[in-house]
Parts: structure tokens; C-alpha cells; sequence
């Protein structure tokens, strides 16, 4: 299986049981559930379809909730879908049916935000408008390029002067149900500052989940830093962020973000359009296989679909593709990998972990790195490092495990918490050869904290399997 981690949309074409536990096989670990679209008892449904592949498969895996964020939708439009022709004058007002005059948008206050001259883009770009003129809450357009739209599709407008707030009521009404539902991750839409992600943490309470930052705005690029020390984890979701930027801009703001990531210690998903043309296509195109052997080249952790197994023709195949695609390029890619900047040892866990992926493996035949950990952080730490042998995660909470599946080349396994640290090393020395992962007499690194599971990461043993303790 690919280091690299699949990310799979759920949607109409995607939601059974055997088309979940078959996208587990092509390998999935984390499944998106998308709040933008969908009813209520659809999203539980697919968190139940979730755990029962879990148990099924006995693989743990990630159920991920997107929210909407404050992003600004079309009404209703009238005929559904709408052609706009270049040249074609349109209104954009907060209410009123749609008709080929105008339509109405989900952000009343939309006027006060735009001046004339700037450019609004309809469904990810399919359509630009120029604003004409502004009076009161009217806003008058005209078409600049032409396209095919749908109601309720997006309304992209400059993101640093949108007077939606963060988190707006439907986010909490989202984060509410995601927490009933006991999700393990939440994706936050349209970060434009660090204050953005603290605004969620804070009202998830006390029942805090780790949050993955979408960035898809300029202010978020230019934010990233501080970004990715309020969040969980980064999302490069190139959809939005390729309508806000100049496209030729966004290939190399891809591996600027992942590269910050890495060096912050935070996993990096890469999202959108990855194998677009699967949606009705049982191969990709050259063009798009290049696409995900490059996220996989600059470092990510995360490759995500989102239509081709939400609602195309062909998911299994297009998870297939993607994890197929991902496994040969890390096995052959490592004269064209990018240099990557190291990450930052602040912490004496960081430095345990860089010593453990820093060990010659080949010369001493390390076959793989193992820890024990409560909270999960040893094994973000060793990820983060891009270690050449797998680590394995021996981790006793199940929620703890799911949100392993996020982390590039980490496989988490069950464990009971040992009484001392020569516990800790037999449990992974026999949970090891139980699950087929080393045989009697290989070399395997262990990286922990001694006492367990009461300090920091600060011990490295190299240990040959099947060996006493002591």
C-alpha cells in the first residue's frame, strides 16, 4: 500500500457498504463527508457506513466533515441550468426568484463588499462577471466569459474583503452534528487567519476534534505560517484557491504550502481535480496522473478526491488510481523528490523522532519503526521525518488511531496500556509478529516515552524482533 494517504469523497455514488469496504481495499483511510451538500440523516448514514468498514476490513478509519464556511452561493436560477453568454448583463440581488435578468445570492450583505470593476467568478470559474454598478443591494454585472452554471454553485469574490464571518451560523450547526456523530476530523473552509481556526476550536467546547485548515483564499496563503500553529492539519484546496489566484500561480503555491507544512510538522492534504476526468472516464489522463505523482513528489501526506468517487462513474477505480499511481512513484521517485525544508526539533520528542528516521537503515537491515502512543504525537513526530521503513503506531484508543490515517506512512495498531517500559517493549515486539509486520531475529527501531505514557518521547532502542526484554 501507498505511504501516501487517500483521501475519498462520499456521495450517491459512493454510499453502500460494499462500494466503502471496496474503496478501503483500493486504499482509502479517511473518508470526506461534505456539509455542504446533503441531508442530516445522509451524513449519519455515512459515518455508520464508515465504522461498519472499519469493522469489516479491520482497518481503522477517518470519518472527515467539510463545512461550508462562508462562501456566497448563487439562488435559485430560472432555466436550472443557466447559460450566460459574454456580453449578458446580470443582477445579483439578496432575494427574488431567478430569472435572465438575475438571481439572488445566500449573502444579503454581498453589495457592501464589492466596488465596480471587480471580477466575480461563478462555479469555480465556469463564468466571470464584471460589476457594472452598485446600487444599494443591487449588484449589476456584466458577462466577461461565458459558461454553463447551476443554482446554488458558488459566487467567488475577494476573500479579504468578504464581510462573512468565519464561522458562520451553519458551521456550528455542522460542528454540532459532526461532534454528535463523533467524527474525528473537521475540515474548516475559508481560513484567512489563524483567529479563524481558534474562532472553531472555541466553539467546539469540550469536545475538541483536530481540525484540518482549507486554504483556498490569498489571505491564507500569505497567513499560512501562523495558520499551522492553530491547526491540526492543511487542506491545499485548489479549487477555490485557483479561482482567487492566477492559475500559473498555483503549481508552485502547491509545494510553498506543503513544504510549510512539513517543516511545521502538520500533515498536508492536496486536493481537488486530482483525476477529474475519472468522474466519467475509467482511466485518467496522462495529464492528471503526472498531477498526483507530483503531490506525492513535493512531500504530501494526503492526496483527496472528491467528485470522482462522490458522485462519478467509476470510484473504485479512481481510488485505485490514485493509490496505485502513489505507491510506484514513492518507491521509484526518489531521484526526483523535492528537497524538502528539515523540520523544526524545538521539543525532545523532535529529536528523538529525526535520530529515529536519521538511522542507517539499510547498513543495519531496519525493516521498521515502531512507538507506542496515547496521544498520537510520537507518530506525527516520525512521519513528519519521512522515514524509509514504515512505522508502526501501537496506540490504545480508537479515536487516537482513526487520526493516524492522515499521517503519511504511519499504520496504527491496537495496543493495551503496558504497566512499565519493558512492557511497552514486548507488547510492539509481539504485536508486531502477531500481525505479520516482522519475523523473529529483524532489526526494528522503537521510539517512546519511558515511563510510558507519562513523559515526552525520549527513548530509541534498536531491537531485534523476538529477543528478551532484558
Amino acid at each position: 500500500m501507498a505511504r501516501t494517504k487517500l483521501v475519498c469523497t462520499l456521495g450517491p455514488a459512493s454510499a453502500t457498504p460494499k462500494m466503502v469496504q471496496g474503496l478501503v481495499r483500493a486504499g482509502a483511510s479517511v473518508f470526506r463527508l461534505n456539509f455542504s451538500h446533503g441531508a442530516p440523516e445522509d451524513h449519519a448514514r455515512m459515518v455508520e457506513l464508515i465504522r461498519e468498514a472499519e469493522d469489516a476490513t479491520g482497518k481503522p478509519l477517518a470519518a472527515l466533515v467539510d463545512l461550508p464556511g462562508p462562501k456566497v452561493r448563487l439562488g435559485r436560477l430560472t432555466p436550472d441550468p443557466f447559460t450566460f453568454k459574454p456580453g449578458q448583463r446580470f443582477e445579483l440581488r439578496p432575494e427574488g426568484q431567478g430569472d435572465e435578468r438575475g438571481a439572488s445570492t445566500t449573502y444579503p450583505g454581498l453589495a457592501n463588499d464589492l466596488t465596480v470593476g471587480d471580477r466575480i467568478l461563478l462555479a469555480d470559474g465556469a463564468v466571470e462577471l464584471t460589476v457594472n454598478s452598485i446600487d444599494g443591494d443591487l449588484v449589476q454585472t456584466q458577462c466577461a466569459a461565458g459558461g454553463i452554471v447551476r443554482s446554488g454553485q458558488g459566487v467567488n469574490v475577494p476573500a479579504e474583503r468578504l464581510g462573512l464571518p468565519a464561522v458562520t451560523e451553519r458551521d456550528r450547526e455542522g460542528l454540532a452534528r459532526a461532534l454528535d456523530l463523533r467524527v474525528d476530523l473537521v475540515a474548516q473552509s475559508f481560513v484567512r487567519a489563524p483567529a479563524d481556526v481558534r474562532e472553531l476550536r472555541a466553539a467546539m467546547g469540550d469536545r475538541t476534534v483536530p481540525i484540518v485548515a482549507k486554504i483556498e483564499t490569498r489571505p491564507a496563503v500569505t497567513n499560512v505560517e501562523g495558520i499551522l500553529i492553530e491547526a491540526d492539519a492543511l487542506m491545499i484546496a485548489r479549487g477555490d484557491l485557483g479561482v482567487e489566484l492566477p492559475m500559473e500561480q498555483i503549481p508552485l503555491i502547491q509545494k510553498e504550502l506543503v513544504r510549510a507544512a512539513r517543516a511545521a510538522g502538520r500533515p498536508a492534504i492536496v486536493a481537488t481535480q486530482m483525476l477529474e476526468s475519472m468522474i466519467h472516464a475509467a482511466r485518467p489522463t496522462r495529464a492528471e496522473a503526472t498531477d498526483v505523482a507530483n503531490a506525492v513528489l513535493d512531500g504530501a501526506d494526503a492526496v483527496m478526491l472528491s467528485g470522482e468517487t462522490a458522485v462519478g462513474d467509476y470510484p473504485f477505480e479512481a481510488a485505485s488510481a490514485a493509490a496505485t499511481i502513489a505507491a510506484f512513484v514513492e518507491e521509484e521517485g526518489d531521484p526526483f523528490r523535492a528537497m524538502q525544508a528539515p523540520c523544526r526539533h524545538t521539543s525532545e520528542g523532535a529529536a528523538v523522532a529525526h535520530a529515529a528516521a536519521a538511522i542507517p537503515v539499510e547498513d543495519l537491515g531496519i525493516v521498521a519503526i515502531t512507538c507506542y502512543t496515547e496521544t498520537g504525537r510520537t507518530a506525527r513526530l516520525l512521519s513528519a521525518e519521512r522515514p524509509r521503513v514504515p512505522v508502526y503506531a501501537f496506540v490504545p484508543a480508537q479515536d487516537v488511531q482513526r487520526t493516524m490515517c492522515l499521517q503519511w506512512g504511519v499504520e496504527a495498531l491496537p495496543a493495551t496500556p503496558p504497566a512499565d517500559t519493558d512492557g511497552m517493549i514486548a507488547l510492539m515486539d509481539r504485536g508486531l509478529q502477531a500481525h505479520g509486520l516482522a519475523s523473529p531475529g529483524d532489526a526494528v527501531v522503537m521510539a517512546a516515552s519511558s515511563p510510558a505514557g507519562r513523559t515526552t518521547t525520549n527513548m530509541l532502542k534498536i531491537h531485534k524482533v523476538g529477543s528478551p526484554v532484558r
